[in-house]
């Protein structure tokens, strides 16, 4: 985009970073804020505090139940005054992606209104659990969309971040893409087994020993197409070092997850902060793979620079 046609549209050069700038600074605290969400709902579900409050957007009819106030009800309180402050950041996002979309990406307002899609999705699904008494169904839907809202952030973030590609990707944006993929699905399965209790119910052949059994042998094909990620970033010549050091990230994230996985296991979800780890750390894991894989299409692509 030339001065001139930029000038043609009442932008200056100067306020095309500015924007940028504003609107990439906002997404990754709204990012930072979505992973401590996550973990704070994981606590809230091991530490049976889904229920503290009663009600609905409300927790005792009250903004702050002090006279309630418990670790449970302080757990569950947090978990919602956190999601509103994402919520409301969202919404903030959204609009000044909108008012400044002239001095943007023409997809950015676009992404900010899906991300504000998905959160308020999320704020709905987060009202049903409590109205739906948990319902498993409920709960897990409510973790997917949160994992999708975050990386929906994180994919916005990292197209925004000034970056030089080499060229040199060949294929591993699709098979950082495909690990991505696999590693969502492990984590729908995690809520799954966590939102039904099955590893505290799976007797014989029942229909919870399926869920957790999943789970467990779910693990494979993620871990696998995450070390082949790491593998190829390794063997490609030429890689941008960036690729190369989020690759090294995943595969410490993907050993420390099955590690904890396992521990969680044995101890029969008996530890809470193994449990929340377990979660966050499942979280992290699908962060970096998309911000790797975002990364990477650029480099293929050809969208170097400052993300246009």
């Amino acid at each position: 985009m030339t001065e001139s046609v930029l000038h043609q549209h009442g932008v200056t050069a100067k306020q095309l970073p500015q924007a940028k700038d504003r609107i990439r600074s906002l997404v990754w605290k709204i990012a930072i804020a979505t992973l401590l969400l996550m973990a704070v709902g994981s606590a809230t579900r091991v530490m049976n505090a889904g229920l503290a409050c009663p009600d609905w957007p409300l927790c005792y009819g009250q903004l702050v139940p002090s006279q309630q106030m418990n670790f449970q009800v302080f757990l569950e309180w947090f978990h919602r005054l956190d999601a509103g402050l994402v919520c409301l950041s969202t919404i903030a996002l959204a609009g000044l992606s909108w008012w400044e979309r002239r001095s943007l990406p023409n997809w950015l307002p676009w992404a900010a209104t899906l991300a504000l899609f998905l959160i308020l999705s999320q704020a709905i699904l987060g009202g049903l659990t409590v109205t739906e008494l948990l319902r498993f169904d409920i709960v897990t839907a409510h973790l997917g969309t949160a994992l999708l809202f975050f990386c929906t952030l994180l994919a916005i973030g990292t197209a925004l971040l000034p970056y030089q590609g080499t060229g040199k990707v060949d294929k591993l944006p699709w098979i950082g893409l495909t690990a991505a993929i696999l590693v969502y699905l492990q984590s729908l399965l995690g809520g799954l087994v966590a939102s039904q209790w099955a590893l505290h119910q799976c007797f014989g052949a029942s229909q919870l020993c399926t869920v957790i059994n999943s789970h467990i042998f779910g693990v494979v094909p993620p871990t696998v197409a995450t070390l082949t990620v790491v593998w190829m970033a390794w063997r490609t010549a030429g890689l941008n070092p960036y690729l190369r050091q989020l690759a090294n990230i995943a595969a410490i994230l993907v050993v420390l997850q099955i590690l904890l996985g396992v521990a969680t296991f044995r101890l029969h979800l008996q530890v809470e902060p193994l449990t929340v780890a377990h979660q966050s750390l499942g979280a992290a894991l699908l962060g970096t793979l998309v911000t790797f894989t975002v990364l990477a299409l650029r480099d293929r692509s050809g969208l170097i620079g400052n993300g246009e």
